[in-house]
């Protein structure tokens, strides 16, 4: 039977026939369901643009993870597992994607969901935020929350005291992790970039130093934990390794270290205060201003 018989399925199937005309009407109606249920409906919650809080126990990771889920800070207690938490942008702040929509347009009103995953800060339970940092899907940034009260200026000298130490130790492996992740990649263009900002927590206290200081102390610390460890490596015979294999984070040669030099391997570092808890309440735009920027 040949296509253009008058009996051919092709022919019955553009032909004004009652069977043609059901049909039609059946993918008509029943497809944009299908796509809305199966499509729309199928996205998990690893889909939302995701952001990893990490930073050392008593920071206020959880207390930050809360008031923005919550709208208010709420008692917390030491993390032992990683903890995602679903929320949304105010609607005070803008999302990068919607810089140059009208204000009059109403995908404006509609809530941008994203995902905060709030990781332990104990030493012993810190691999699970390195851990993460390779195996997060549509991973936008890193929020790393540090204490500000409890840092020293660097011209205080020792900070055996503080936990300016503790810090900078912590946030040098997730740097040299991120740092690895670019240099070890295979594509020629590298991975996409990861942003880090600094939450410098608790700027409400007398005691808090402010963020550019913050800034120089935990530079000036991180020099020192990379010098540690690469005297620790060439004292266990790795003297002949390259700056890569040892671990160096940032410039090599003698050049003090600086989060500049993180641009290089598509990690901005950006150091902003604020604080979860005070007597006048929250202040945590800036933060949020951060994360609207990366969405």
């Amino acid at each position: 039977m040949a296509w253009y018989d008058e009996d051919s399925f092709l022919t019955r199937g553009l032909g004004p026939y009652l069977s043609t005309i059901l049909i039609t009407a059946l993918i008509a109606f029943t497809l944009p369901v299908f796509l809305h249920f199966f499509i729309f409906r199928a996205k998990t919650p690893t889909s939302l643009p995701t952001f990893l809080v990490i930073g050392p126990s008593g920071s206020g990771k959880t207390s930050l993870v809360t008031l923005f889920e919550k709208g208010a800070p709420s008692p917390t207690h030491l993390s032992q597992s990683p903890l995602s938490v679903r929320v949304s942008l105010p609607s005070t702040t803008k999302a990068a994607s919607s810089k140059y929509r009208s204000e009059n347009d109403p995908t404006l009103k509609l809530e941008k969901p994203l995902l905060l995953v709030d990781t332990p800060g104990h030493g012993k339970l810190r691999h699970f935020g390195l851990e993460h940092l390779n195996a997060t899907p549509n991973l936008k940034g890193i929020i790393y929350v540090v204490d500000a009260a409890s840092i020293p200026s660097s011209s205080t000298g020792s900070s055996s005291e503080s936990g300016l130490a503790d810090a900078a130790e912590y946030l040098h492996d997730i740097l040299l992790v991120l740092q690895k992740r670019y240099t070890t990649a295979k594509s020629s263009k590298g991975p996409k970039d990861v942003p880090v900002l600094i939450a410098a927590n608790k700027l409400d206290l007398f005691t808090a130093l402010p963020a550019p200081l913050l800034k120089t102390s935990l530079e000036k610390e991180i020099s020192r934990v990379r010098e540690t460890r690469a005297k620790g490596l060439l004292t266990a015979g790795s003297g002949d390794a390259d700056a890569d294999d040892r671990g160096w984070l940032g410039e090599g040669g003698e050049s003090k270290f600086e989060f500049r030099q993180m641009e290089e391997v598509n990690v901005p570092v950006q150091v902003v205060g604020g604080n979860v808890l005070g007597s006048e309440g929250p202040d945590v735009d800036k933060w949020w201003d951060w994360i609207g920027s990366k969405l």
